[in-house]
This record gives structure tokens, C-alpha cells and sequence, in this order.
């Protein structure tokens, strides 16, 4: 007979627990500390997700409503006649759609002089505020001068200064530029200078380039680089968000500006558009104004929505590290 062989039985493994056909799974509980008004079990259910995405869609379309409502007025407002304009109450669709009110602001309050001067001062604004707030964010980022801090405490305390305040300083200054003696009162130099001068612009700039590792320009000046080329080839390459984002800035501001260039562009040849609209007011109607209007606004619309992407980029990674 064979010898007799203890024998272990066989492993049986845990049984599955299947889950029954109508039964859903129970949904997660929120973090301890986190109170919602519906409790995860409500909103899982049909009525739930269904009022869920009613609230949702219905927030969205009154929130687009609020903003997009006061350009609809204004874009249909230039359609109607004169007497469909004063009418009380007013229509929210034109009777008919006209674009007369659009051909007369165009050639009545020659607006494309206009436009021409304003696109002038933008892109002279823009050009020098890139290369010279650029070149002092990247000093104080990565040069480290001397006393750095203090000259940018400096700097973010002229933002705590009203605008209005520092009008009559700063036309006085451009009026007579200290040492020079030079008068820039109607000269592109009278907008494009106190464009440069912006805090906010070196701030976000600086914040930026403090999140660029330093071991890529530490690699780089071993190989020879100096901080002017480290600048042109690495810096700026990796930039680009926050230069968008300061090109935006810079460009909106000078087109919609309406106090400065009425007190240094006294010229009616030099005028922006802003001032030129305001100084014809008086002898066009309603309609062609409301036009005029809306023709000034179409480039900083135009310019919103070829950058909008660059906006929340550039101004939420200057606060990441790595």
C-alpha cells in the first residue's frame, strides 16, 4: 500500500461580490470639512444631475447675457434711424437693419485718421515697453543689482497712487522734460513715454522670469553666454505668455485712454480716437456716434480674443516654481 501523505485541502479563494443589475454604486463621500447644499446621493440621482445642469446652463446664459448685451445695444443701436434711436420705450430688434450710421461715421468724422494716429501710439507703446520693461524685469529677476528691492518697492508704490493724482506732474514733466528742456506735447513721445513707465508690467514680468530655473541659465553662462544673449535666446523663447499678457495691457490701455491724450494731443491732426469721437459729439447724431463707437472698439475686441489664451497662462505661471 502507498504510504499515507497528509493532504491540505485546496485553497478556495474569497467569493465575488457581484453587483445586482439595478443596484448603483454608492457614491463617494466629500472630504471632511467640505458641506455642499446637496449631498453627493442627490446629485447622483436623475433629478439631480438633471437640476444640476438646468442651475449650470441657465447661470451661464444670464452671466453671457449681463456682458454681451450692452455690445448688442450698441452694434443694433447704430442700425436704427434716428427716430427708432429716441423712441420710449426703446425696440430691441431694429424695424430695419441699416449700416447708413456706420458709412456716415466713417466719412464725416474721418475716423481712419483717427484710427491711424491711435494705431501709431498703440504699436510705439507696445514696441518700447517690451524692450525696455523686459530689460528691467530681467536685471532685477536674474542680475540682482544693488539695492534691487528697494528700487522695485519703489516701483510697486507708485501703483498705490490714484492716476488722477499724478495728471498735473506728468504733464508738467512732458511739457518741459527735466535736463533735456524738450517740449513733447503733441509728439508720439508724450504717450509712448508714461506707457513705459508702469510698474504692474515690470511686476508680472519679474515674477515671471523668478520661475525660470536657474540651472538653464547657469548651464548657459558655462557655455560661454553672455546675460544679453542668455536673454535673447532663452528667456524671451519661454516667455511668451506673460509677454502676451503684457502686449494686451499695454495696447488696451493706450487705445481706450481718453484723459492724457486730451491734455498732450491738442492737435486735431494728432488726435486718438478716444478724443476724436468726444470733440465731434456735438454736430453728429446719435446713430452716427453709436457707430463711431462701435468702429473704436472692434480692434481691442479683435486683439482680446487672438490672446485671451495668453492671459491666465502668463499671469497664473509666474507664481509656479521648477
Amino acid at each position: 500500500m502507498p504510504p499515507l501523505t497528509a493532504t491540505r485541502p485546496p485553497a478556495t479563494s474569497a467569493p465575488v461580490q457581484r453587483r445586482a443589475p439595478g443596484r448603483r454604486r454608492r457614491p463617494k463621500p466629500f472630504p471632511a470639512g467640505q458641506r455642499t447644499i446637496l449631498s453627493p446621493h442627490q446629485l447622483d440621482s436623475p433629478w439631480g444631475r438633471r437640476i444640476y445642469w438646468l442651475v449650470l446652463v441657465a447661470t451661464v446664459l444670464l452671466f453671457t447675457a449681463v456682458f454681451v448685451f450692452p455690445l448688442y445695444w450698441m452694434v443694433t443701436g447704430a442700425m436704427k434711424s434716428g427716430e427708432e434711436f429716441a423712441r420710449i420705450p426703446p425696440t430691441y430688434i431694429p424695424s430695419s437693419f441699416s449700416l447708413d450710421g456706420y458709412r456716415q461715421a466713417w466719412t464725416l468724422m474721418n475716423l481712419d485718421r483717427f484710427l491711424l494716429n491711435t494705431l501709431q501710439y498703440a504699436a510705439g507703446a507696445w514696441a518700447f515697453t517690451l524692450a525696455l520693461d523686459v530689460a528691467a524685469a530681467y536685471a532685477l529677476s536674474k542680475l540682482r543689482p544693488m539695492f534691487g528691492n528697494v528700487i522695485l518697492l519703489g516701483m510697486l508704490a507708485t501703483l498705490m497712487i490714484p492716476p488722477t493724482v499724478i495728471l498735473l506732474p506728468a504733464y508738467l514733466t512732458v511739457k518741459d522734460v527735466p535736463i533735456v528742456r524738450l517740449d513733447l506735447l503733441n509728439t508720439p513721445w508724450a504717450i509712448w513715454l508714461p506707457a513705459v513707465a508702469n510698474g504692474f508690467n515690470i511686476f508680472l514680468l519679474k515674477r515671471f522670469f523668478d520661475s525660470i530655473p536657474s540651472a538653464l541659465l547657469e548651464a548657459a553662462q558655462v557655455d560661454g553666454a553672455s546675460p544679453l544673449r542668455i536673454l535673447w535666446s532663452i528667456v524671451l523663447p519661454v516667455s511668451r505668455p506673460i509677454l502676451g499678457v503684457v502686449s494686451i495691457f499695454t495696447v488696451v490701455n493706450v487705445w481706450r485712454d481718453f484723459a492724457w491724450p486730451l491734455l498732450v494731443l491738442q492737435d486735431p491732426e494728432k488726435m486718438t480716437i478716444s478724443v476724436g469721437i468726444a470733440s465731434l459729439r456735438a454736430n453728429m447724431p446719435q446713430t452716427t456716434m453709436t457707430a463711431a463707437l462701435v468702429i473704436a472698439s472692434i480692434p481691442t475686441i479683435v486683439v482680446f480674443f487672438l490672446f485671451q489664451r495668453h492671459i491666465m497662462a502668463g499671469l497664473t505661471a509666474g507664481g509656479l516654481k521648477g
